[in-house]
This record gives structure tokens, sequence and C-alpha cells, in this order.
């Protein structure tokens, strides 16, 4: 009798034990996968800023110059196709990133071309309302760039976590699937030449 309640014992204190130790691994993985959407969250939120701060550049320049129409069309259409694509922070799947990716980078450049067409006029770059705008464009994709080496940073502890034995079992089992990456643009790489 006494046998059978210390291997009864024995039995239930391996199966609090080995409990314990997956909920600790499930819960592990649910508070990265939440620390993953949280990061996209704040980076959606900076690219909000800088989307709803274009509309206010486009009309100082507008009312200023009336000038380059397609490069201000090139810029609001970059805007609208940059706001279409949303990506569910439960699918951060590399091809859902790169997709998000693309439409910013696209919007980037309008705005690289539209900066570079706004140095012929002098009066415009001397306005106030611009260069406010110009600042807060600027600190925005500083903030962009934090942002998004933030969510890299968080979603690389993630995907250890779900890569890692023996955790990646309990993924396996329960769906935790390694999230995508922000990655540097095409050409990043070379050197940019300066010539004098």
């Amino acid at each position: 009798m006494k046998k059978s309640l210390i291997i009864v014992g024995v039995i239930v204190l391996f199966v609090i034990i080995m409990f314990s130790w997956v909920s600790g691994k499930y819960n592990g993985l649910v508070t990265r996968e939440e620390g993953t959407k949280q990061a996209w969250a704040q980076v959606e939120n900076v690219y909000q800023r800088r989307s709803d701060l274009i509309p206010n550049l486009v009309e100082t320049v507008k009312g200023y110059a009336n000038f380059e129409k397609s490069t201000l069309t090139d810029v609001i259409n970059a805007r609208a196709k940059a706001t279409q694509v949303t990506v569910d922070p439960t699918k951060l799947t590399p091809d859902q990133i790169q997709k998000f990716q693309g439409a910013q980078d696209g919007l980037s450049s309008s705005l690289s071309r539209l900066m570079v067409v706004i140095e012929r006029y002098p009066d415009l770059k001397a306005n106030q309302n611009f260069l406010d705008l110009q600042a807060q464009l600027e600190g925005t994709e500083n903030r962009i760039a934090v942002e998004r080496r933030k969510f890299n940073e968080v979603v690389q502890d993630y995907n250890i976590n779900v890569r890692r034995f023996p955790t990646n079992i309990f993924a396996g089992m329960f769906g935790f699937q390694q999230k995508g990456y922000f990655k540097a643009e095409a050409g990043a790489e070379k050197a940019v030449k300066v010539k004098f």
C-alpha cells in the first residue's frame, strides 16, 4: 500500500513538473510573440506619422510654387499605395514584411525626388512652415529607422526561441512560426561614390 502511494505521488509530482515546464515554455513563446506584435504596431505608428505629414507638405509646396505637378502626383500616389498595404501582425512572414517595405520604399523614393526638386525654389526653402514640416519629416525618418531596428531585435529574440530545442517542439505543436525581418534596400550594401 505504501509503495503504491509513493509511486502515485512520484507520478503526480512528475506530471506537475512537466505541466509547469510546458506551460512555462508556452507562456514564454506567447510573451515573445506579443512583443513582436507590439514592436510591429510601433513600426506602423511611425510610418503612419510620416503618412500624416505628407498632405501638409504637399499642400505647402503646392501653395508656394505651381511646379512639377508630376512629382507631387507621384508623392500622393505613393502615399496612397503605401497606406493600402497592411500586414496582419500574427502573420509577419518575410513575404509580408517585404511587401510592406516595398510600398514604403516607393514613398521614400517619391519624397526624395520631391526634396531634390524643391532645391530649385529658394523662397519655398525659406518658408517657416516648409522648414518645420521638413524637420518633422526628417525626425520621423529617424524614428522609422529606430523602430525598425527595435522590431528586428524583438523578432530575433522570438525566432531564436521558436527554433531552440526543446522549445521548437512546443512551438511546432502550438503553431508558433518564425517572423520576418526588415532588410536593407537592394543596393544599400554598395558604397556611395562622392565626387567633388
